[in-house]
C-alpha cells in the first residue's frame, strides 16, 4: 500500500526531515504544500548545484536566475525579460491542453516581471513519424500552441521542430516568451512591508491542474493516460485581458510587485513570494473565487488553474484594481496579506487548515548531489571511422535527407502560427533567427531603433553522443544563428531536458553538458539569465526504461543596432558564396543527420567547437553587417553544406553554381556539420574586400561558387560536375515531405 508520504512525491527520508523540523506529523494540506514545493520541479533539488556552474552576470544583465524571467538592457530606454520552459509531461498526456498552457505560463512568467509580451518561440521533439500516437502528438500539441499564442495575440516568431525514437514516450515542448519594458521599470515577486494586501485576479479557480508539479516530477509509466486530471486548461481570451489589466495596473502604479500562479499554484505563489520577501503569509481560501461547487481547502491551495496573478498591493489602491478587474470582466479577490513572523497559514473560514514555517516550505527543501557514472555506451559509440563507410551517390542522399523530417520544410508548423500580429517581425520564421522591431503599445515615445534577434537551438543527439562537447555546440550554434542577421548576442535562457537523474549515468550526462555549455557561455560572453530545468523525462514500458536523449534547448537574444539593417538567408540575383569562419578542419560526419539518414547510424563524437575563433566569427558577423560586406548569412548545421545551400535557395529566386576543390570525400565535404561555418553571399565589387576583413580577424574563407540567374542548382567537385539539378524540383520534395509524414 502506497504510504500517504509517497502520494505526494516525497521520499520517506524527506517526510522525516519535516517531521523533525516541525516536531509533529503534517497533516494533509501542509503535505500537500511540501510535496509541490519539494518536488524536482519546484525545487530543483538535484540540479541546483550543478547550475551554479553557469555565469549569470554581465554589465547589460538587469535580472539573471531566480526571478520569473531574466531581464537585459537593450538600449538606455528599453529592457527586454525573457524565459524559456518546459510542459514536456503534460503535452504528452493531453497534447493540445498541454502545449496551450505551456504558451501561456511562460507568457504570465515574462508578464510578471512588468513586461509587455511581445514575441514566443517554441523547441519541439517528438518521436519518428511512423508513430501513430507521434503524428497525433504533433498535431494536438502544434495546434495548443497556435490556438493559445494566435488567440491571445502574441507572435509566434522562431522555433525549432525534431524528430527521435528517444523522444516516443516523452516529447518535448518547450515554450519561450520574450516581452518589452520600460528602462528601471521592472517588478519582481517580493513585498516591501507587512501588511501588504495578495489581491488574486484573473480566472477563478477549479480543479484542473493538482498536482501539476508532483507529475511534472515523476516518470510515466503505463498509467500515464490516467494523469489527464493533472493537466491544466487554458483559456486564451483570459489571458489577454489578464495582460491587459496587469499591464494597465503597472502604468498606474497600482502594484508593489507580483506573482504568476503556476507550478502549485497559490501554495508556491504565496510562499515563494513570502520567501523572497523575508515575510509571511496569511491566505484566506474561503475568499477564492470558483468555479466548481464543493472544493476544499488542499484544492484550492493547490489548484494550476490557468490565467491566474497574484498581485501584491497597497490598501489603498484596492478599490482602483476592484474596478479594473471588473471593467476586464476577471475574477479577483483579496485571498492574503503579508505578515512579520515568517509563517505560511492557510485558513478556510475560521479553520487554520495549514501552518508552517516559510522557510520550511522553500529553503528546507533538500539539496542533493547525486552520484555520477559515464554510460557503457559512451567508449562503444566513439569507435567510428567515417573512412570506411560506402561510397553513396550524392543526389540520391540529398533527396533522402531533403525529405528527413528533421531538414524538410517546417512551414506546416509555424503556418498555423500568427507570426505577423503585432506588427514587430521583420524575418519570420525559417531562417536562422527571427529578428523584431522593437515598438511600444503604451509608450510610443520609447519606440527604438534597435532590433532584437532571436533563436532556439538545441541537438539532442549530439549531446547523447558527447555531453560536454554536446553542449559547447548548442549554446555556439544558438549564438551564431543570432550573429547571422547581424545581432550582437547578449543573453541565453535554457530548458534543460534530461532522464532519471537518480540514475548514475542521466546525472553524468547532466553535470557534463552543464560543464560543455558554461565554458561555451564564458567565451562567448553570454550570461545565462533565466531557465528551466525538466528532468524524469524518461518512461517504463514493461520494466523497460527509456530516456530521452539529453536535450538542453537554448534559446540566444541578440540586439541589433540597427532594425533596418539586417541580413537573413536570402541570395541576391547577384552575389559571389564564400564560405567562412574555422576551416583548415578535416570535416567529420559523427551525430550527424546524413550519417542517420543515408547510413542509418548514430556513432562517433562530436566535432569540437574552437570557442575562440567561433567568438571572433560572431563578433566579425556583427561587423560585416553593420559595414554593409555581406547581403545574406547563413551557419552550416544540420544537414551540412549542400542543405546549406539549399536552404537559402528555396526561399531565393535564383540557382547557384558551386565551385569545391577538397582532398575529401564528396560525401563527407557536402554534409559534414561542423561547427563555426557560415556561408556568405557578397557583391562582386565587395568580395576582395569582405576576404580583406575576414583575413584581418584571423578566420578562414573559401570561395565555393556564385548565384546564378537560371533556378538551377550544379555543384562541380574537384572540377567535374557532381550534380546538376532544378531547384524547383528539390524545392517540391523539400516542402512536401512533412505534411506527407504526417
Amino acid at each position: 500500500m502506497e504510504k500517504l508520504w509517497e502520494a505526494h512525491g516525497l521520499s520517506e527520508e524527506e517526510y522525516r526531515k519535516i517531521v523533525s523540523y516541525l516536531g509533529r506529523e503534517p497533516n494533509n494540506v501542509e503535505l500537500g504544500v511540501l510535496g509541490a514545493l519539494w518536488s524536482e520541479h519546484c525545487s530543483y533539488k538535484s540540479s541546483r548545484k550543478v547550475l551554479r556552474k553557469f555565469p549569470n552576470k554581465a554589465d547589460w544583465v538587469v535580472q539573471g536566475p531566480g526571478e520569473n524571467a531574466g531581464v537585459v538592457e537593450v538600449d538606455e530606454n528599453v529592457w527586454v525579460a525573457f524565459k524559456v520552459e518546459s510542459h514536456n509531461h503534460p503535452s504528452f498526456i493531453e497534447p493540445f491542453n498541454g502545449a496551450a498552457t505551456g504558451v501561456g505560463g511562460i507568457i504570465r512568467d515574462v508578464l510578471s516581471m512588468g513586461a509587455r509580451p511581445i514575441a514566443l518561440a517554441d523547441s519541439l521533439r517528438f518521436g519518428e513519424l511512423t508513430d501513430q500516437r507521434t503524428r497525433f502528438l504533433v498535431r494536438g500539441v502544434v495546434k495548443g500552441i497556435s490556438s493559445y499564442g494566435n488567440s491571445i495575440g502574441v507572435p509566434t516568431v522562431a522555433g525549432e521542430t525534431f524528430f527521435e525514437d528517444s523522444y516516443r514516450t516523452n516529447p518535448l515542448v518547450n515554450a519561450f516568451c520574450l516581452g518589452v519594458m520600460p528602462a528601471g521599470r521592472m517588478f519582481r515577486a517580493k513585498a516591501t512591508k507587512t501588511g501588504q494586501l495578495l489581491f488574486l485576479i484573473g480566472s477563478s479557480t477549479g480543479r484542473d491542474g493538482i498536482h501539476g508539479a508532483v507529475m511534472a516530477s515523476g516518470e510515466f509509466g503505463e498509467d500515464a493516460e490516467e494523469k489527464r486530471p493533472n493537466v491544466q486548461v487554458g483559456d486564451p481570451y483570459f489571458g489577454k485581458k489578464l495582460i491587459e489589466a496587469v499591464l494597465e495596473a503597472v502604468e498606474r502604479g497600482l502594484l508593489v510587485g507580483m506573482q504568476d500562479l503556476g507550478a502549485a499554484g497559490l501554495a508556491g505563489s504565496a510562499s515563494e513570494l513570502a520567501s523572497k520577501s523575508g515575510m509571511g503569509v496569511e491566505i484566506y481560501l474561503d475568499r477564492v473565487p470558483l468555479r466548481e461547487e464543493g472544493m476544499n481547502p488542499y484544492e484550492i491551495l493547490l489548484s494550476e488553474s490557468q490565467e491566474r496573478m497574484l498581485l501584491i498591493i497597497e490598501e489603498e489602491n484596492l478599490k482602483h484594481l476592484e474596478e479594473l478587474a471588473n471593467r476586464y470582466h476577471l475574477s479577483y479577490g483579496v485571498v492574503g496579506k503579508t505578515t512579520e513572523d515568517k509563517k505560511f497559514r492557510a485558513l478556510f473560514g475560521d479553520e487554520l487548515v495549514a501552518e508552517l514555517p516559510v522557510s520550511l516550505i522553500v529553503d528546507e527543501a533538500p539539496l542533493y548531489e547525486r552520484p555520477i557514472k559515464e554510460p557503457s555506451y559512451i567508449k562503444e559509440l566513439r569507435s567510428f571511422e567515417q573512412n570506411l563507410l560506402p561510397e553513396v551517390d550524392i543526389k540520391d542522399s540529398l533527396l533522402k535527407l531533403l525529405s528527413s523530417p528533421n531538414l524538410c520544410s517546417k512551414a506546416w508548423v509555424y503556418s498555423q502560427y500568427d507570426y505577423q500580429v503585432g506588427t514587430n517581425t521583420i524575418v519570420k520564421p525559417g531562417g536562422d533567427a527571427a529578428l523584431l522591431r522593437l515598438k511600444w503599445v503604451e509608450r510610443p515615445e520609447l519606440n527604438s531603433k534597435r532590433g532584437i534577434a532571436i533563436s532556439a537551438e538545441g541537438n539532442g543527439r549530439l549531446v547523447f553522443l558527447d555531453p560536454y562537447e554536446g553542449g559547447k555546440y548548442v549554446v555556439a550554434e544558438a549564438c551564431r544563428n543570432v550573429a547571422c542577421t547581424g545581432a550582437k548576442p547578449l543573453a541565453i535562457t535554457d530548458c534543460l531536458n534530461f532522464g532519471n537523474p537518480e540514475r548514475p549515468e542521466i546525472m553524468w550526462q547532466f553535470v557534463r553538458a552543464v560543464e560543455g555549455m558554461a565554458e561555451a557561455c564564458e567565451a562567448l560572453n553570454v550570461p545565462v539569465v533565466s531557465g528551466n530545468v525538466s528532468l524524469y523525462n524518461e518512461t517504463i514500458e514493461k520494466d523497460k526504461v527509456r530516456n530521452v536523449y539529453p536535450t538542453p534547448v537554448i534559446v540566444c537574444v541578440g540586439v541589433l543596432e540597427n532594425a533596418e539593417r539586417f541580413v537573413d538567408v536570402y541570395y541576391p540575383s547577384t552575389a559571389e558564396l564564400l564560405l567562412i569562419g574555422d576551416l583548415n578542419r578535416r570535416s567529420l560526419i559523427d551525430g550527424s543527420e546524413y550519417l542517420k539518414v543515408v547510413h542509418g547510424v548514430v556513432k562517433g563524437g562530436v566535432p569540437a567547437v574552437d570557442l575562440a575563433k567561433e567568438k571572433t566569427l560572431i563578433d566579425t558577423l556583427v561587423e560585416l553587417v553593420r559595414e554593409d560586406l555581406i547581403e545574406s548569412a547563413h551557419d552550416v548545421s544540420s544537414g551540412g553544406l549542400l542543405i546549406n545551400i539549399l536552404e537559402s535557395l528555396f526561399v531565393s529566386r535564383c540557382g547557384a553554381e558551386l565551385e569545391l576543390y577538397s582532398d575529401e570525400r564528396a560525401d563527407l565535404f557536402l554534409f559534414s556539420e561542423m561547427p563555426t561555418r557560415v556561408v556568405v553571399s557578397v557583391d562582386p565589387s565587395k568580395s576582395d574586400q569582405l576576404k580583406d576583413f575576414i583575413e584581418g580577424r584571423g578566420l578562414d574563407w573559401m570561395y565555393i561558387g556564385r548565384v546564378v540567374s537560371d533556378r538551377t542548382l550544379r555543384v562541380n567537385y574537384n572540377g567535374e560536375l557532381l550534380l546538376q539539378e532544378e531547384v524547383e524540383k528539390l524545392k517540391e520534395v523539400w516542402e512536401r515531405s512533412l505534411e506527407e509524414a504526417l
